[in-house]
């Protein structure tokens, strides 16, 4: 977006928290766990096991990365995006016959795909699960329901504002035509966004 060649900053994706009257959830927990750990405290006085469950919009590490302190909640994702995963998966490791260190990683990353359960249509009355393939193959969003507004916590399928407001999806999508298709879904439905790597914002009708 920048025209920047090179990295001039640490990769990080927006983590979220949701609270309602049912469960209290982190999307998205990209911090290193002992960041996470201290700022999920001064923000709301939660200790990690008081987060009944994290949802992750996509399994890029980046937006994972502090996923082991919550090693009591449980852990969801798109039923989509755990299947191109462990797809993706086993046939990295049927390709990585004799480099012992790409499987070490593969054998990481399975692990951590089984501890992923098939998030509901419905994780609460007013937290839905939203799909928005595109910026990898099964990523979904959250849609949040309150009365009088709707929130998406929108994960890559909306990496900024500035990406939004000129309607450009990520330059590494999945598949860039279903990204730029979920790109307008949210903008149709979402009051207030959560973008994947910004800060909340309301977007412009």
């Amino acid at each position: 977006m920048w025209n920047e060649k090179v990295p001039v900053r640490a990769a990080h994706a927006t983590t979220t928290l949701v609270r309602d009257e049912r469960i209290t959830l982190i999307v998205d927990p990209s911090l290193p766990v002992q960041l996470l750990e201290r700022l999920l405290h001064d923000r709301s006085g939660l200790r990690p096991d008081q987060v009944e469950a994290v949802f992750l919009t996509t399994f890029r590490p980046v937006h994972r990365r502090g996923l082991a302190l919550f090693g009591r909640a449980t852990w969801l994702m798109a039923a989509e995006e755990i299947k191109a995963v462990r797809a993706h998966l086993r046939h990295t490791r049927e390709q990585a016959a004799g480099q012992p260190e790409t499987l070490e990683l593969v054998g990481e990353e399975l692990a951590v795909l089984e501890r992923l359960q098939a998030a509901p249509d419905q994780i609460s009355p007013q937290i839905h699960l939203f799909p928005t393939p595109g910026a990898s193959a099964g990523s979904a969003s959250l849609l949040l329901v309150p009365a009088n507004r709707t929130i998406a916590v929108a994960g890559d399928a909306v990496l900024t504002r500035e990406h939004f407001e000129r309607g450009q999806v990520f330059n590494r999508s999945f598949d860039a035509a279903k990204a730029g298709e979920s790109l307008m879904e949210l903008a149709q439905v979402a009051d207030i966004i959560v973008p994947g790597h910004d800060n909340v914002f309301v977007p412009y009708r």
